[in-house]
């Protein structure tokens, strides 16, 4: 996966793109994300080939993925075929290739690799029930996450029963490694047996990391692949995986299993290890390494100041006069007149500043009551008409505080208990 460059479209059919996926021979695919964060592959296809059958190619390959369904198939999520740059967006399958995954960990052990071929085959069936051929499958339309492998790029793909073709007889189309014979030789009508050779092709690349016949130009393979005298490359393939692929990579397309016999075939080699096809599975989704999303660049959150306790009420420092006045509450008052007694405001608590901010405690110098008139102050000081109405403690209580028990005296003196 790549940033986008500057010349990368910022949205494709309402989808924000992210990054660069990888690019193919009909267009470029990023990965793009909905409003609501759902994240898809959403492929453009090239200027280049925005001709009249390169428009015909793609509007083919929407309504193939319409019809192809399955979970090992990469789902259609929607697509504007008429559009100037015509695009189509499918699910995003947050894994890497086969192609990368053999290349960083090597070949896969015999029982992942029939898994792999197992759950491909599977995947290609719900391809041919819909009617369809893929017709390019290769390691590099293989796609690996957590929770199995996918099947992907239909762009290539045809209805079996369609008796058009939007190449001309003779032109070679997909790709040269994984290709049939009858494809190489670009036959004009193919069959599901196509699809079941490039399935052994690629069986053989994820167990020994290469294919069947190799050139140092395209032709010279097509011409490999087209020649019935040379058998193809088996070498490292597990001896328990080699009859099943040698006969999938066989030349002649009527010689070759069908897609159930080499589902069974495949989850015999993994019984025969002495597994099961789930545990087989398990294990194969086990090699796949954690995603890593590329994470939009989204504006940063506003600063929050840190929370800090608001200090309600804090009374002020009150002279001895003020406390006589404010009195310590008769035992007839009503709660209204108690909360007046304190003179602080209407509701009885004090207003906070012009700031905003309400006023911190004050401490009071220690002082003690004298006089015959000492005696215990309600409000929480000491001394009666004699005393100074300050705690010794030297902090003077809070207006709340002092209010709050003028109110609890007041109902203490009418309680019946």
């Amino acid at each position: 996966m790549e940033p986008l460059r500057d010349d990368d479209p910022e949205s494709i059919g309402g989808y924000r793109l992210l990054a660069r996926v990888g690019a193919g021979g009909m267009g470029r695919v990023y990965l793009g994300e909905s409003a609501a964060g759902f994240r898809v592959a959403v492929k453009v296809i090239k200027p280049s080939v925005l001709d009249e059958e390169g428009r015909a190619r793609f509007v083919s390959e929407v309504e193939s993925l319409r019809t192809v369904y399955g979970p090992f198939v990469a789902a259609f999520v929607a697509a504007d075929a008429e559009a100037e740059r015509p695009w189509l967006a499918v699910e995003y399958v947050p894994g890497p290739d086969l192609v990368t995954l053999v290349a960083e960990r090597g070949p896969l052990p015999t029982v992942e690799a029939a898994s792999l071929g197992a759950l491909l085959a599977e995947g290609l069936s719900t391809v041919h029930t819909a009617g369809l051929l893929h017709r390019d499958l290769k390691p590099h339309n293989v796609l690996l996450s957590p929770q199995g492998p996918k099947v992907i790029d239909f762009g290539l793909a045809v209805l079996a029963e369609r008796r058009i073709s939007l190449t001309a007889t003779g032109v070679v189309v997909g790709s040269v490694h994984c290709m049939s014979p009858e494809q190489a030789r670009g036959e004009f009508e193919l069959g599901p047996a196509a699809d079941v050779y490039a399935l052994g092709a690629v069986l053989l690349y994820a167990a020994t990391g290469h294919y069947p016949y190799t050139g140092a130009t395209w032709q010279a393979v097509a011409l490999a692949i087209t020649d019935p005298v040379r058998a193809p490359d088996l070498t490292g393939l597990p001896r328990e995986l080699t009859p099943l692929v040698s006969s999938m990579l066989a030349a002649d397309p009527a010689e070759r299993p069908g897609l159930t016999v080499v589902i069974e075939g495949l989850v015999s080699v993994i019984r025969a290890a002495g597994s099961t096809a789930a545990g087989a599975k398990r294990r194969l989704d086990a090699l796949v390494p954690e995603p890593e999303w590329p994470e939009p660049p989204d504006a940063a959150p506003p600063a929050v100041p840190p929370y800090t306790p608001a200090v309600l009420d804090v009374a002020a420092r009150a002279t001895d006069d003020e406390d006589t006045e404010a009195g310590a509450g008769d035992a007839g008052d009503s709660p209204g007149d108690v909360a007046e007694d304190a003179g602080d405001g209407e509701d009885g608590v004090p207003d906070p500043d012009a700031s905003g901010a309400w006023p911190e405690p004050v401490p009071v110098p220690p002082e003690t009551g004298a006089g015959p008139g000492a005696g215990t102050d309600p409000a929480g000081g000491t001394g009666g008409a004699g005393g100074t109405g300050r705690p010794a403690g030297g902090v003077r209580p809070t207006v709340p505080l002092r209010v709050a028990e003028r109110l609890r005296t007041t109902y203490a003196a009418d309680a019946r208990f």
